[in-house]
């Protein structure tokens, strides 16, 4: 977008936040808004008329909602969408329905048109329109498609190929004195719709733990994890202090807390200070799991912005693990998974429908090593 400014339209029902979000972005010199919309039914019509660069969209709204108004522009004449949302319990479950459909990111609403409140919001949302402009959207499909689409999209080894992940307590992770396999995904900006392929693929009985860290505030990342069980085999939880980690279960990282393994295997959860300006922070994640689990250990950088991973990575790679990328082609933002490829420690660079097949071949080989004595 270099030498361009970025041409957005707001939507939302409300003048005063439709003034409010006009005054921040034409403050900023790189954006202009291009047009205004009150409801998902203007939004879609003002999209295919002035074709902007991006678009802030709400979600209630009279008519037709911001997710329905999503729904039809991400399938027919796709647009960068940036939802702008308050962080309530309600919220958070449409927001994220959202995302599935291909809304790039969100920002929560300011509540009011205090000062305090416009600077609370003015950086992160400029921020996250820039980065929107860039991404390159394709349609995706109705919401009514999507179940389909996930159950169909990723291949699967069948279970006469695969004996030795069937049954977790047929002695296989005895012989790896203990352990079993943990699998670490990571991922941030377009999370949400890739994990909602990748999840279902995990089957019930899967012979591994698995630990995902999204880039996402604490008060969406339990009800991201309930939308992810509607639709998944294996069991999906929130990670919680102290439990100790169990094969075929998915935890779910709490947006507000790092989570780290103990060398016996433990969770553990705090709340300190971002760590290279992240909570949670994978790489904090990939490490310990590297720690415990050692050659068992599996890394999983999806989509996102930034680089974090990049250290865990190198950690997993230098304990005898398995580190796998999503691939640029499939990505949202091709910026976490870019990094952790330049580091080296990437053994496969997959599209999204491929990554639980590599996964699973992974975990094929540890369980085959463990039975030899190799590991």
């Amino acid at each position: 977008m270099a030498g361009k400014r970025i041409r957005v339209l707001i939507v939302d029902d409300s003048a005063f936040m439709r003034k409010v979000l006009q005054s921040i972005l034409t403050a900023d010199p790189e954006m202009d808004v291009c047009g205004e919309a009150r409801d998902g039914r203007e939004a879609i019509a003002q999209n295919d008329a002035l074709n902007p660069d991006v678009i802030t969209m709400d979600i209630n709204m009279p008519h037709m909602d911001g997710l329905q108004a999503t729904e039809v522009i991400m399938s027919k004449n796709p647009r960068p969408i940036v939802i702008v949302s308050s962080e309530s319990r309600d919220g958070a479950d449409i927001t994220l329905k959202a995302l599935e459909l291909g809304a790039i990111d969100f920002v929560a609403k300011p509540s009011s048109g205090v000062d305090l409140d416009m600077n609370s919001v003015r950086e992160e949302l400029g921020k996250k329109l820039k980065m929107a402009a860039k991404v390159r959207v394709v349609r995706t499909a109705v919401r009514s498609n999507l179940q389909k689409e996930i159950a169909g999209s990723a291949p699967r080894i069948e279970p006469s190929a695969r004996p030795a992940v069937q049954t977790p307590s047929s002695g296989l992770v005895a012989k790896a004195n203990g352990k079993f396999p943990v699998v670490v995904i990571a991922s941030s900006t377009g999370g949400p719709a890739t994990l909602m392929k990748l999840a279902p693929c995990f089957p019930r009985d899967f012979p591994g733990a698995v630990i995902l860290v999204q880039h996402m505030p604490g008060t969406f990342t339990s009800q991201f994890g309930q939308q992810l069980g509607e639709i998944s085999q294996i069991k999906i939880k929130d990670a919680e202090q102290g439990e100790i980690l169990q094969p075929s279960t998915f935890y779910v990282c709490p947006g507000s807390h790092h989570l780290r393994i103990t060398p016996t295997g433990r969770i553990t959860l705090d709340d300190g200070p971002r760590i290279s300006g992240y909570r949670p922070c994978a790489d904090i994640t990939m490490e310990t799991a590297a720690a415990f689990a050692g050659p068992m250990t599996i890394g999983v950088v999806l989509t996102g912005m930034g680089s974090d991973g990049t250290n865990g990575v190198q950690k997993i790679k230098s304990s005898g693990g398995h580190v796998i990328a999503q691939d640029e082609n499939t990505s949202v933002i091709f910026g976490m998974n870019a990094e952790a490829i330049k580091t080296g420690c990437v053994d496969q660079v997959l599209p999204i429908e491929s990554v639980f097949a590599g996964i699973e071949k992974r975990v094929l080989y540890v369980f085959g090593a463990a039975r030899v004595g190799a590991l």
